[in-house]
């Protein structure tokens, strides 16, 4: 094995200068693109790989195509091949399988220094980049995280939602946010929000927009009416894709807030089970009344609620599943939405180990007849 590259390279990095920059682009990764271009002004966003240094941002579900892909690629091409995103840093060993280097955790203070080392054709010893040794994985942690008000949140090359806070304080089993980013949240100023807000349209990237400028736990809508009305003049969109809100967070200020300053006509919540007993297996750190009563606020602000809910999950049984599909009935007579999801494991999270269960019979029948009525949207069968 060639020192610093994956078993598969026939190339030495480390005695190979690259000067192109390319960036892989699929849809699904289009958020985290836009986000890494400012960090390399000169890179290329492209459909296919190329000769150069090659970056791939992936999740769990595209990685099996990503690893055929570079397998296929990586003899044909004089390329070094970098990963990044969440399974590459929960899973760097298994990618390093198919890559030469990988960037585990925030990739903002990481990428500009790899890069840098890369084109001098040196091999890097970088915290948070990981390689092979002799077989073994090299890999120094990140030791603190960044401040997300450093960094643009997207280039004028590829624009995208304004991420506003990242990291989050609740342990839910199947989420991979807490321990990607950690549990404290970090929000961009607003200055630096409004700075950024220059298109018509403002969207925005958070695990919990209600959360914008607290501690995660208890809300600070003095800080998000702040936020809101320094945007006047925007078409703004908030508590809708691509974020949530957390249904605890949902109040009658807040949804007064939103409906005062925003367009957005729905509000995203996630709820993921009707089931009380399910709800504390998985760390949500809320209760089913606080989903039906978000639900009713909403409702009664003239907002659309749309409802995540997660089935087949591995502890669920007949009565935690009449429950939810209970829920979901309630929530679409309401006239709410919900989108359903079918529990993927996700590695690094404490639910990682455990396989779905069968999607059954009656909660495919009673979510394809509200799916035919355009009420329940998703992949469950998947």
């Amino acid at each position: 094995m060639q020192y610093g590259l994956s078993k598969h390279s026939t190339k030495n990095s480390g005695s190979m200068k690259y000067s192109d920059v390319n960036f892989r682009y699929f849809k699904k990764n289009r958020y985290s693109i836009a986000a890494l271009l400012p960090l390399v002004p000169d890179a290329k966003v492209v459909n296919e790989p190329r000769n150069g240094i090659m970056l791939y941002s992936f999740s769990t579900p595209q990685k099996e195509y990503v690893y055929k892909e570079v397998d296929e690629h990586r003899k044909k091409l004089n390329a070094v091949w970098v990963a990044g995103g969440p399974h590459p840093s929960a899973r760097p060993q298994e990618v390093l399988e198919h890559f030469d280097y990988v960037v585990v955790g925030e990739g903002e203070s990481v990428l500009p220094k790899l890069i840098e080392v890369l084109r001098r054709g040196e091999i890097p010893e970088i915290e948070g980049v990981g390689r092979l040794e002799d077989g073994e994985m090299v890999l120094k942690p990140q030791r603190k995280y960044v401040s997300i008000d450093e960094y643009p949140p997207f280039s004028p090359q590829m624009m995208a939602p304004i991420e506003i806070t990242r990291g989050c304080p609740h342990s839910c089993g199947f989420c991979q946010t807490p321990r990607l980013f950690g549990r404290k949240m970090r929000h961009r100023s607003i200055g630096k929000i409004v700075k950024y807000a220059k298109y018509r349209d403002v969207r925005f990237i958070s695990p919990n927009a209600l959360a914008y400028g607290s501690d995660g736990i208890e809300p600070n809508l003095e800080k998000v009416e702040k936020l809101l009305s320094s945007l006047k003049g925007k078409r703004v969109f908030f508590g809708t894709f691509p974020c949530e809100v957390r249904p605890e967070f949902v109040s009658d200020r807040a949804l007064e807030i939103i409906g005062r300053y925003c367009y957005n006509t729905h509000i995203c919540i996630g709820a993921q089970s009707g089931s009380d007993r399910v709800l504390k297996i998985l760390r949500r750190g809320h209760e089913t009344a606080e989903v039906y009563k978000a639900v009713e606020l909403c409702v009664e602000h003239g907002f659309k609620p749309v409802v995540d809910m997660i089935f087949g999950l591995p502890f669920e049984n007949e009565e935690d599943e009449r429950r939810s599909l209970d829920m979901v009935r309630w929530i679409t007579n309401k006239g709410g939405l919900i989108r359903a999801h079918k529990f993927m494991p996700l590695p690094g999270t404490p639910l990682e180990h455990y396989p779905p269960t069968q999607i059954s019979d009656r909660v495919k029948r009673v979510l394809g007849k509200l799916a035919l009525k355009g009420k329940v949207r998703g992949r469950w069968e998947l």
